[in-house]
């Protein structure tokens, strides 16, 4: 008979006239209970619909075994498939995923790693908005030694744990790659100036052009905020350039997607794009980049996951000394397009 109530140890061991503990570690399959025991305590445990006391295994181990996850979108298929990726190393080692979008507003950010820490999440993963300039907010999970890994979009501080893309060198092999076809005025559509990841398109850029003995334009990289509006004004300026570019790097597939359409809507089919991520997206348009930078998300989120999971059950530093940080760079890889 299936009891109108949650079937608790202590009923079980009664009836099995039997300790607490030995059902407990029964259930847990202890070494120090026999075969027999367990199998009696499981059989009964199924019989009453049992179910573990989460709150009191959390207490237990002073862990909830969720790991938040703050993210810009989910829409955009990058952070879909550093999702993945995250979920995939939080099964594996029985984690749940609590998941929020900051839909790059940096004051929502701020209330969701609040929320975050609210809801006692073992450990956050971040990747920030695009309008987040202060990190203040993220003191309050180091204040409680919970730790934080921030992946892909990382805030451009200090000491912090880290899984990002080398879009320094993804950027030096796109404008050498345009610079090999031919084009000496390229043009740079870069993100807003709060997100380390555009400082690093331009080094790459800067890097490129001085490595093929050539003059750094700074009026070629423009700043925009990844929307089609920003993108749109950008490319006006561009277009208005005294040296009009014959090729533009964009900031990822989606503001190449935006230039493109813009591009053919003022009938200018002769400019070369190359954009960053290589995102599913791009076999679907009339109009692909020419070549795409491969940032891997997937493999971003999975190692990012790994290292927070690592870091939730690393021993406590008893000395009050900081450990060391992780900061892994992901390679990025240039793929060219298969358009002829």
């Amino acid at each position: 008979m299936i009891p109108d109530k949650p079937t608790t140890i202590k009923e079980i061991a009664k009836i099995l006239k039997i300790s607490v503990s030995t059902v407990s570690r029964a259930l847990n399959d202890h070494s120090s209970i026999g075969l027999t025991t367990k199998m009696r305590v499981k059989k009964l445990a199924a019989e009453l619909n049992y179910e573990p006391n989460q709150r009191a295994i959390q207490f237990l181990h002073g862990k909830s075994f969720v790991i938040g996850v703050i993210l810009p979108e989910l829409s955009e298929s990058f952070f879909s498939a550093a999702i993945s990726g995250i979920e995939d190393v939080a099964y594996k080692r029985n984690y749940t995923v609590l998941l929020a979008q900051s839909h790059d507003d940096a004051e929502r950010e701020k209330i969701l790693v609040a929320k975050m820490k609210t809801q006692r999440v073992d450990g956050l993963l971040v990747s920030v908005s695009k309008t987040t300039s202060t990190y203040e907010h993220f003191d309050v999970f180091k204040k409680s030694n919970i730790p934080v890994v921030f992946f892909d979009r990382i805030p451009p501080i200090k000491d912090i744990h880290y899984v990002s893309s080398n879009l320094e060198t993804g950027t030096f092999d796109a404008v050498n790659f345009l610079l090999k076809k031919g084009h000496r005025t390229i043009g740079m559509i870069n993100g807003p100036n709060t997100l380390l990841a555009s400082h690093e398109r331009k080094e790459g850029y800067i890097k490129a052009m001085t490595a093929n003995r050539l003059k750094f334009d700074p009026s070629l990289i423009l700043n925009c905020d990844l929307s089609e509006e920003g993108t749109i004004a950008a490319m006006d300026t561009m277009l208005n350039h005294r040296r009009k570019p014959t090729a533009i790097v964009t900031f990822n597939d989606y503001v190449a997607l935006f230039a493109m359409r813009y591009a053919k809507s003022l009938n200018l089919q002769d400019i070369d794009f190359v954009s960053y991520a290589n995102l599913p997206i791009i076999n679907y348009m009339d109009h692909t980049p020419i070549a795409s930078v491969e940032q891997f998300p997937y493999k971003q989120g999975k190692k990012a996951a790994d290292i927070l999971i690592d870091l939730i059950n690393k021993p406590k530093n008893e000395s009050g000394t900081e450990q060391a940080y992780y900061n892994v760079i992901v390679e990025s890889e240039l793929i060219l397009s298969n358009r002829k």
